[in-house]
This record gives C-alpha cells, sequence and structure tokens, in this order.
C-alpha cells in the first residue's frame, strides 16, 4: 500500500513539476514579445484583432465594439467617423471601400497612439507573427493546455539549437579570428536571449497603458 501511494505521490509531484515548468516557460515568452516584439507587428494588421473588432461593429452597427481600443477623448473622433463610415454602407462599393480603409486606419492610428508608438500603416493578413496568433487562437478555443505544449517544445527547440551552436564553435573559436568571431556572434545571440527572458521575468514589461 505504501508503494503504491508513493508512486502516486511522485507521479502527482511530476505532473506539477510539469504544470510548474509549462507555465514558467509561457510567462517567459508572454513577457519576452510584449517587451521585445514591436507593437506593429499586431494591432495593424488585418487579421489583429482591432481592425476584426472594427469589421465586426460596421457588420453590426456597433461602434462600442472598438472603444475599447481608443481613450475617452479619442472617442471624439472614432464616433462620428464610425457613423458617417457606416451610413455610407448600402451606397456605392467603391467609395464605402474608401471610406472603410479611412476608418480602419484612423482606428489603427489611435490606437498606436495610446501605445505610445507611431502609425505606419496597415499590414496584410498574414504578417502578423506566428506565435502572436497562436496566443490569439488559445483566447478564442479556451484551449491553453494544447497552447502550452506547443510553446514548450518552440522554446525548447529555439534554446537548445542556439545553445548546440555556441558549444560546437566554443571547440573551434581559438583556431583562427574568422572561427572566432563566430563563435562570439553566436555566443551573444545564445546568451542574449536567455539574458532577456530573464531579465523580463525579473522586472516586468508589457504594453504601454492607454493615456487618458
Amino acid at each position: 500500500m505504501k508503494s503504491t501511494e508513493k508512486k502516486s505521490e511522485l507521479k502527482n509531484s511530476g505532473m506539477a513539476n510539469s504544470i510548474k515548468v509549462s507555465a514558467t516557460l509561457f510567462l517567459l515568452l508572454m513577457l519576452t514579445v510584449l517587451a521585445v516584439t514591436p507593437a506593429s507587428a499586431h494591432c495593424d494588421s488585418y487579421d489583429g484583432p482591432v481592425i476584426k473588432d472594427a469589421i465586426k461593429a460596421l457588420e453590426t452597427n456597433n461602434v462600442k465594439l472598438v472603444l475599447k481600443w481608443v481613450t475617452q477623448e479619442q472617442e471624439k473622433e472614432i464616433v462620428p467617423l464610425f457613423n458617417k463610415t457606416y451610413a455610407l454602407k448600402t451606397g456605392d462599393a467603391e467609395i464605402y471601400k474608401i471610406v472603410e480603409r479611412y476608418f480602419f486606419e484612423t482606428l489603427v492610428r489611435l490606437h498606436r497612439q495610446t501605445e505610445g508608438e507611431p502609425y505606419t500603416g496597415l499590414k496584410p493578413s498574414g504578417t502578423t507573427k506566428q506565435i502572436i496568433q497562436m496566443i490569439d487562437e488559445a483566447l478564442k478555443t479556451g484551449d491553453i493546455e494544447g497552447f502550452l505544449v506547443k510553446l514548450d517544445n518552440h522554446i525548447n527547440k529555439v534554446v537548445r539549437e542556439k545553445y548546440q551552436k555556441v558549444a560546437e564553435l566554443n571547440k573551434v573559436k581559438d583556431n583562427s579570428t574568422e572561427q572566432g568571431r563566430e563563435y562570439v556572434e553566436a555566443y551573444v545571440d545564445y546568451t542574449h536571449t536567455v539574458e532577456t527572458m530573464h531579465d523580463v521575468l525579473e522586472h516586468g514589461g508589457g504594453h504601454a497603458g492607454h493615456k487618458e
């Protein structure tokens, strides 16, 4: 009986440790993405959440769906523009497309201001990084477990590859200046990757908040 209980405890302990590792890796990557990934990589693309909400708002005539992306002060610009855009929805298709795009551009530009980032134009669908798509998909489906498995695998793969490259070059770094420089480049890349993840976890990071 004691042997069975011991095995059960070890199994539960192993599962708990696995969950802790997954949670830690998830936090590391999430914080790293938010800290070092340009905001333009997500919020200004057609497959990003801002424009998706804008499209839904125009389909349902519900401006409130996009107000969360702007400040209360910015509502004064967005609400009238939304109403004008929606009013043209049943008119000339070409004119509506032009006005609709202008609405999207204005919404994204104002949202970028809340992040303290410049507006650099709308990006086409497919330009959002895969990791961001995975994050959004997990939120959409509620499948955090599946996401964590993919995330763990991805992080392990990246760190192992960078480590292996440095380890191999470490063996020949003193053979020539050229090989030494290759080692230094790989070493800097590897250590900066791990250091960034550690520093973000230690000190925090994230998007700038809305500026009222």
